[in-house]
């Protein structure tokens, strides 16, 4: 069974954005509670009271107990807006329940059995979870405040669905009723290595430029174009400077 809270809300006339900020800025949040047959209700909840509950699982998914004046209403969160950067509720909607009257609410999925399981202890495989919550069906009084995921006996590769989950006496996953895919909501797989190939930086294109040689200059041990003529040149000359042996 879920926790019990209890909230005090003050009737609101004023509609409107305007109406709304000046709400916001004297510690107030704009609501509605609505449903079970009755005339929606424009009312105001304190803002840091709803912080703390908005802070907690369980209120999520717990019975509500609404007071406006001297009436009182069960109800549950049905959905709430929060400020884009701020921490400042903008907006709540109530909706009303009744007692014989089946409800759907999204539920908070534990996993267990993580640590123990054979794919993780003996086979070194990674927990994956593939949905934190579901949307169940159940009369108010067997509303819970989560279902367990037990994953203690799963090998790797394999995975928990929708169907092996334990679900209390009156509760029913909506999905499933309503013939939907039996989802994994749970897996062990294996752990993937993947190599990746050195990657060889290519060189600047102004430090390439640079050790380019320039136009007419020679690379390293090499003559420049030009000087292997010029020193042949002298030795050209001597020879043929070179006076004859005069014959006797």
């Amino acid at each position: 069974m879920s926790a019990k809270f209890e909230l005090t809300a003050e009737p609101r006339a004023a509609k409107g954005t305007g109406a709304s900020r000046r709400l916001r800025r004297s510690g107030k949040i704009p609501a509605i509670l609505y449903g079970a047959g009755k005339e929606p209700m424009m009312v105001a909840l304190d803002q840091n009271i709803m912080l703390r509950h908005l802070a907690n699982e369980k209120f999520h998914t717990s019975i509500l107990t609404v007071k406006v004046g001297g009436e009182s209403d069960q109800a549950i969160l049905r959905d709430w807006h929060m400020h884009p950067y701020k921490p400042v509720v903008m907006h709540i909607d109530l909706q009303r329940i009744s007692a014989t009257e089946k409800i759907h609410m999204k539920v908070p999925l534990h996993f267990t059995g993580q640590d123990v399981a054979p794919g993780v202890k003996l086979d070194g495989g990674i927990v994956t979870h593939l949905m934190t919550e579901v949307d169940i069906t159940c009369l108010p009084k067997d509303l819970p405040e989560f279902l367990t995921v037990d994953m203690s006996a799963l090998r790797i590769n394999e995975s928990v669905h929708l169907s092996n989950i334990k679900l209390p006496e009156g509760v029913t996953i909506t999905s499933l009723a309503h013939g939907g895919d039996d989802l994994a909501v749970g897996a062990i797989t294996t752990i993937k290595v993947v190599e990746e190939a050195p990657v060889v930086a290519a060189p600047v294109e102004g430090e390439a430029a640079a050790a380019a040689p320039a136009e007419g200059e020679a690379k390293a041990g090499e003559a420049k174009p030009g000087e292997a003529k010029k020193a042949e040149a002298p030795k050209a000359e001597a020879k043929k400077e070179a006076p004859k042996k005069e014959s006797k």
